[in-house]
């Protein structure tokens, strides 16, 4: 049994609102005697996606002994089979269609494990054919670029405008070099299949000692992706540092869908 991260809840703090239930795609909590608890430490993915929404700050990520993730678990559980799994006295949430407190509400469906994970089709964008005007330029100006493998203390992110992007990010946004990369540093990451043990303290080292101007951070609009945003949050914290972050989410299907400073 590996140590990994993984949610902890404070029972003192959590008033029974039920909305980490609803924010958790993987069903791993439920409502027992008026508190949320964590179902199975199988079904938590560790990336904190349930974080945000709690009223009362009573999540937290820890780093402890538990058993890995169980995507194929997480499908089966949340495909039907949720008996098995849930204790017969745990109340699974799910929000009402007329609002309301969601802990009101019954039931906690799904089509099967993550909801940023379901396949579907998109239609390309239609754009003018333009006269063909060479190879379009890349805008990267170092390597290596993943988070795994960058060295914090490297040249180029001294004092740099960087950016932290999703690894989907580039492939989604067709603009990507021109519309985000130009000018930055960059760090790639992906905080859903990444082995993230470490991340947090090598960005926590890259905000203290490099001092860039400026973190902006590409993510993916699926709730797998905003794992980033909080990872790079809290490094901020960890580096007593007050670095202007801003959260780009892109869709699915192209194009930015928002721009907020975090």
């Amino acid at each position: 049994m590996a140590v990994r991260n993984i949610i902890r809840i404070d029972e003192d703090k959590c008033n029974g609102c039920g909305q980490c239930i609803l924010d958790c795609a993987e069903g791993a909590l439920a409502l027992v005697d008026g508190k949320a608890k964590l179902v199975r430490d199988s079904y938590c993915d560790g990336l904190g996606a349930c974080l945000s929404g709690c009223p009362t700050g009573a999540l937290t990520i820890e780093q402890r002994e538990a058993d890995a993730f169980d995507e194929a678990a997480v499908a089966a559980m949340m495909g039907g089979h949720a008996a098995h799994a849930v204790p017969a006295h745990a109340v699974p949430v799910m929000a009402a269609a007329s609002g309301g407190c969601p802990s009101h509400a019954f039931a906690h469906g799904g089509g099967g494990g993550c909801p940023g994970s379901m396949s579907r089709q998109l239609a390309p964008a239609k754009t003018p054919q333009a006269p063909a005007a060479g190879e379009i330029p890349s805008e990267l100006t170092h390597w290596p670029i993943q988070l795994h493998l960058i060295n914090p203390g490297a040249p180029q992110f001294q004092g740099a405008d960087l950016m932290i992007a999703a690894d989907c990010t580039a492939f989604a946004l067709g603009g990507f070099h021109g519309e985000l990369l130009a000018g930055k540093a960059l760090a790639i990451a992906c905080p859903k299949l990444d082995d993230s043990m470490g991340y947090l303290e090598k960005l926590a080292m890259l905000f203290a000692g490099a001092r860039p101007v400026r973190v902006t951070v590409a993510r993916m609009e699926v709730p797998c992706c905003g794992g980033l945003v909080r990872m790079v949050l809290e490094a901020r914290a960890m580096a007593k540092s007050e670095i202007p972050v801003e959260e780009v989410v892109i869709g699915v299907s192209g194009g930015v869908i928002s721009r907020n400073m975090r």
